[in-house]
């Protein structure tokens, strides 16, 4: 398998590839959010969105529902940050953890259907959408699999070529969204383990889960640097964008504030990659 981290840092914009942190010592933060539905609760965003830059808003697939899309479409427009749609497998009982078995044209038509929902929530609060991150399993599939990333590309394309859309870097969704003529932008994980070869280590398996503060910061410095480690110390090559930070995990608001004023401190400056 290839090292999904290995990726050009040529110019601020190569192709149509986002690029500007290794010069720049620039960097965008994200989150996803908006993932409660119904009564039930995930995270806590307000806690979380003051510290970082770009908001992945779930969209009715995994988690939101109406409701808690608007109220979140709101908190970011206050905050200042920038909104994107974070669709999923549509799962919520798996949270958009489990592959499901769905063919492209069904993925495609899902994602389109999401991104579209929350559309029309944020232009009734005059918030523009900028990007789309896909959620969980839906993500994962997409970085290893062409024809998923293919439909996932397509359905951006299809709503709208404005849109950025945001994978694991160097990974298939970033080609398939380069050959879709898309603007991309490569995302790493301040809080999630690494594997030799590049991919996320699967949730549950030792180090797949970073949740000191130190160590998100000494992670995210590494990439602004240009690199990352596995568990096993391997030196990872890598070329990102944005980095993401979950907020449904415990201390996730702790983290965030460390790891936006650990950055500041080492000379980076955080700002929304669609700004740019």
């Amino acid at each position: 398998m290839r090292n999904y981290l290995n990726c050009s840092t040529k110019g601020r914009r190569q192709g149509s590839a986002l690029r500007y942190n290794s010069p720049m010592l620039t960097i965008d933060l994200n989150c996803d959010c908006g993932e409660g539905f119904g009564a039930w609760s995930m995270g806590d965003d307000a806690a979380v969105l003051p510290h970082v830059t770009s908001a992945n808003v779930a969209c009715g697939g995994h988690a939101g529902d109406p409701t808690v899309m608007r109220r979140t479409v709101r908190l970011c427009h206050d905050l200042g940050v920038t909104v994107g749609a974070h669709p999923g497998f549509p799962d919520l009982q798996g949270f958009g953890r489990r592959a499901l078995p769905m063919a492209p044209e069904e993925i495609e038509a899902s994602v389109l259907a999401q991104i579209g929902a929350l559309y029309a929530v944020a232009r009734a609060e005059g918030v523009e959408l900028r990007h789309v991150k896909p959620h969980g399993a839906l993500y994962n599939v997409a970085a290893i699999t062409p024809a998923v990333a293919a439909a996932i590309a397509r359905a951006v394309a299809a709503f709208s070529r404005d849109l950025v859309l945001v994978g694991l870097a160097g990974s298939q969704l970033i080609a398939a969204g380069q050959m879709a003529g898309l603007r991309v932008a490569h995302e790493a994980f301040a809080d999630r383990g690494y594997a030799a070869d590049g991919t996320l280590l699967a949730r549950g398996t030792p180090g797949a889960l970073i949740l000191d503060p130190a160590a998100n910061l000494a992670q995210a410095l590494n990439i602004v640097a240009g690199h990352t480690l596995s568990p096993e110390g391997a030196y990872l090559p890598i070329a990102a964008d944005t980095l993401c930070i979950h907020g449904d995990t415990p201390g996730a608001a702790t983290r965030a504030a460390h790891l936006r004023r650990g950055l500041a401190e080492a000379g980076v400056t955080v700002t929304s990659f669609s700004r740019l």
